[in-house]
């Protein structure tokens, strides 16, 4: 009886091993969201601003702090890595959620314009 709870309990520390490798190496080939966007945004403003990699790290944050949906979220950072510019367009954003469009801009507006005319240091 000892000898068959031995091998239980390997083979459940193997498999959960394996299991926590497996997680582990799935979460190193998962491309970082925020560096992905900056390589997309600085293009846009690069001849507009003095430091694009500054002010499109500061629009990402501004973004994934202050707008909570993630429909809405996306759409937004999509729209600024595409144009270097704060843009939602109707068709990234489920038909449920297009009335929301609008206070989002509200939302972002603020934090937008403190990122390209007074980025932080």
């Amino acid at each position: 009886m000892p000898f068959r709870f031995g091998i239980v309990a390997v083979a459940t520390f193997l498999i959960a091993t394996g299991s926590a490798q497996a997680q582990v190496r799935s979460l190193m080939q998962i491309p970082d969201s925020r560096e992905d966007f900056m390589r997309l945004c600085a293009p846009h403003i690069a001849g507009r601003w003095a430091n694009p990699e500054t002010v499109c790290g500061c629009l990402h944050d501004q973004a994934a702090a202050t707008v909570g949906d993630p429909d809405l979220r996306e759409a937004l950072l999509r729209g600024i890595g595409e144009t270097g510019v704060p843009t939602i367009e109707t068709d990234w954003v489920p038909p449920s959620k297009r009335s929301e469009i609008g206070a989002t801009f509200t939302k972002i507006a603020k934090p937008a314009l403190r990122c390209m005319f007074e980025p932080p240091n």
